[in-house]
């Protein structure tokens, strides 16, 4: 199982560009959410990218992974519009991502979880997850979904 990870991030894009690897761009989120991945014994790619509508919706059509992880974009500044290019995309939503999200992370940051758009849903016969860019959203975001992933692809292909 192939996962593709895209980190949304404009002023890491700026500053180092198209990169091999989260070490190379200096991305813990992106470390985190690999080494989880490979913890799993899944596989995964890494592409940094602009934030902006157009740079997600490309990379979302454009990956033949299993499933897609985006990490970055998902705040409240007028940069951040990793939302706003997936959710047209969905074909079907996952509600509960987002739900259990912003729960378990009132448990960490208290009311600020109301701050996160974190979402999920289903293009092209994949699921697609949005994750906040912070490295403990990432942390949460992958144990959610490396709990549910193998479920979740085996409804989406019946």
């Amino acid at each position: 199982m192939i996962l593709d990870v895209f980190v949304a991030s404009t002023s890491r894009f700026k500053r180092y560009g198209p990169v091999s690897g989260p070490g190379d761009a200096d991305d813990i989120s992106g470390k985190t959410i690999l080494e989880m991945i490979d913890s799993a014994g899944l596989e995964s790619r890494y592409t940094l990218l602009p934030d902006g509508i157009e740079p997600l919706r490309e990379a979302v059509a454009d990956s033949d992974a299993d499933a897609v992880v985006i990490c970055g974009g998902t705040g409240l500044t007028r940069l951040d519009l990793t939302i706003e290019a997936v959710e047209p995309l969905f074909e079907k939503t996952l509600p509960g991502f987002g739900e259990i999200f912003r729960w378990k992370s009132l448990e960490e940051v208290g009311t600020r979880a109301i701050l996160t758009r974190a979402t999920a849903g289903v293009v092209h016969g994949k699921p697609v997850f949005c994750l906040p860019g912070s490295p403990n959203a990432a942390r949460l975001g992958m144990e959610l979904i490396l709990a549910e992933l193998e479920h979740i692809l085996k409804h989406i292909s019946e």
